[in-house]
């Protein structure tokens, strides 16, 4: 991993913000509640009804799961790309192995070229970047598509067919190539935290005469809140680990013919 370029992979330092600063707060409130020169003070808070934290707690868990439907969406889009791609890919390679030499060589070259140079493409997109070969190859390969030698050995069904799939192919690349770029939004996990921080509060506030039990269940709400954050987190790229999208398929749309 490439930390020169950090802002690359800041969503695993908001991943460990969520972790610490959850915790972090848990020991502030314990604190507050049982050796602050104001604990006498939070006692006489109690009297909130248990049902409040409902309210907050609902907000927050809907906050959460919305963030978490976003990653995970974009995830699934990339893989869907990757092997709406691959099938694309697989289908040229087919429609090649019924051309003449020495279309059908050459042709099967340049979609060699092009899958190799996609796979290699896979660390950069990790980076929120793209490769230019790749998309040379592209151009490269659409050229032979369309030029009146492939008409000529194809005819112009199957040649048509061909520069459809060559086409859905490079809007595929495009779109993970988008979805490479997908960001932490930060304005939305701060949003996050201030509900979470809120829950929190309200927890407290609901055992504010029991500060043990207090501790209890505000603990027991940052062990089912932070971890999940983080783990939303640090999937925020559907390109880099832990659970990065791998270009295995469109490999295999090479290798399997």
């Amino acid at each position: 991993m490439d930390f020169s370029n950090w802002h690359t992979y800041d969503h695993y330092g908001y991943a460990l913000v969520a972790i610490f600063g959850t915790f972090a707060a848990v020991a502030a409130i314990h604190w507050l509640m049982q050796r602050s020169p104001w604990a006498a003070w939070v006692r006489t808070l109690n009297g909130v009804v248990p049902p409040f934290i409902n309210i907050i707690g609902v907000l927050f868990g809907l906050t959460l799961a919305f963030l978490a439907n976003d990653t995970w969406n974009a995830h699934d889009r990339a893989m869907n790309a990757v092997y709406k791609e691959a099938d694309a890919l697989r289908s040229l390679v087919v429609l090649a192995s019924q051309l003449e030499e020495p279309q059908r060589s050459q042709l099967r070259e340049a979609l060699t070229d092009y899958a190799h140079a996609s796979v290699g493409e896979w660390p950069l997109l990790a980076q929120r970047k793209s490769s230019p070969d790749v998309s040379t190859k592209a151009d490269h390969l659409l050229v032979m598509l369309s030029s009146p030698r492939t008409a000529k050995a194809a005819g112009d069904n199957v040649q048509a067919l061909m520069l459809r799939k060559a086409t859905d192919m490079r809007d595929d690349r495009d779109q993970r190539i988008g979805l490479s770029q997908t960001h932490i939004n930060p304005l939305k996990w701060l949003g996050m935290a201030f509900l979470g921080l809120l829950t929190l509060l309200s927890v407290a506030v609901v055992h504010a005469e029991n500060p043990r039990a207090a501790f209890v269940a505000i603990m027991l709400f940052a062990l089912a809140a932070a971890p999940t954050a983080a783990i939303v987190l640090v999937q925020g790229n559907p390109f880099q680990e832990p659970s990065s999208v791998s270009p295995a398929p469109i490999a295999a749309a090479i290798i399997d013919h």
